[in-house]
């Protein structure tokens, strides 16, 4: 397979576990798919697949990470390619992580939409977005119940029976 075959390849394997969190959350399917590490296997095959022609150069940009080293990588074909299949695996992990989240913690799929798809196409915004309202939703069910389930109700005199 040639280099934009494989570039175009990783992004249309993950595009179907997008679509799922992001249309159809709450679906059991759906569910069980976001809880699985398998689906970003087949991307991290395409990165295998273009990273281990140009690993020399990927190791000498990552070991000794230095912008004159990435912008050497990126002028490849493979090593451009390489990065971009690991953005769309890292990108499809928080994705899924993000949903789990959300459903544990119920925040409406309605607002989370629109921010896996942010998180699609710009992850590092959609995941800070994603964090102060995820500590929210944790905040808020956490808050204690005014009454206590051991402790009687006020009457309607406001006193306690």
């Amino acid at each position: 397979m040639t280099t934009p075959t494989l570039f175009d390849l990783a992004f249309t394997l993950a595009a179907p576990f997008w679509a799922l969190l992001i249309l159809a959350p709450g679906w059991r399917w759906t569910d069980r798919i976001a809880a699985s590490p398998l689906p970003m296997v087949p991307v991290l095959a395409v990165y295998l697949a273009l990273a281990v022609p140009v690993f020399p150069q990927l190791w000498a940009a990552v070991s000794r990470p230095d912008l004159a080293g990435f912008q050497e990588l990126l002028r490849l074909g493979g090593g451009a390619g390489a990065i971009w299949a690991q953005v769309i695996a890292w990108d499809l992990f928080l994705g899924q992580w993000m949903y789990r989240e959300a459903r544990e913690l119920s925040i409406h799929p309605l607002v989370m939409g629109p921010l896996l798809l942010l998180t699609v196409l710009l992850s590092p915004l959609g995941v800070l977005l994603f964090l102060p309202l995820r500590a929210a939703a944790r905040r808020r069910l956490r808050r204690p119940d005014p009454t206590p389930p051991w402790h009687p109700a006020p009457t309607a005199a406001g006193q306690h029976p």
